[in-house]
């Protein structure tokens, strides 16, 4: 019984992971079928770009997730860790995003090119995280500012208050 937790994320990520090479498989032939085959008078070289562009934005982040679905095992075999969760936000969630957003932009690139302007989506929501991250690192200005009249009282009003003694009421019997 020892271990279950690990065997069964161990089992749920090689499931997860499988899941997202059919997913990215699926798309690349999809694309390069129905591009090479049905739309082959309108391929150039700039489809040959998009597809290696594609292909390296999935082979990054599902490398990356291998990594972090990967079991560790001790020295005897057996199984420590199955991996990390994969279901969890963070960075594990902005990688499945990666690879969903390619998968878009691939597939629906097929019907028009201007799809490609959605890959603009992935460096500006990480600037925006990254803004907000910064921003807790400056300084506010409202530290040091002027204070107005209602302001200060209610201030002095709130510090008497919990300066004051609390009583508990008790019960006597």
């Amino acid at each position: 019984m020892a271990n279950q937790g690990a065997k069964k994320r161990k089992e749920e990520n090689a499931r997860h992971m499988a899941n997202l090479r059919r997913l990215i498989i699926g798309c690349n032939v999809i694309h390069v079928v129905v591009r090479l085959l049905i739309f082959h008078s309108t391929f150039t070289w700039k489809h040959w770009v998009g597809l290696i562009l594609t292909s390296a934005a999935y082979m990054i982040p599902y490398q990356q997730l291998a990594q972090m679905a990967k079991p560790s095992y001790a020295d005897d075999g057996e199984l420590l860790d199955g991996g990390f969760d994969m279901s969890t936000g963070g960075i594990c969630g902005y990688l499945h995003d990666i690879i969903y957003i390619t998968s878009f932009v691939q597939l629906t690139s097929i019907i028009s090119e201007k799809f490609w302007y959605i890959y603009l989506v992935i460096p500006a929501f990480g600037s925006y995280k990254s803004f907000g991250f910064i921003r807790g690192f400056l300084s506010h200005g409202s530290e040091g500012g002027v204070e107005d009249e209602k302001t200060r009282k209610k201030r002095e009003k709130m510090e008497k208050k919990s300066a004051r003694p609390k009583f508990v009421k008790t019960r006597t019997r």
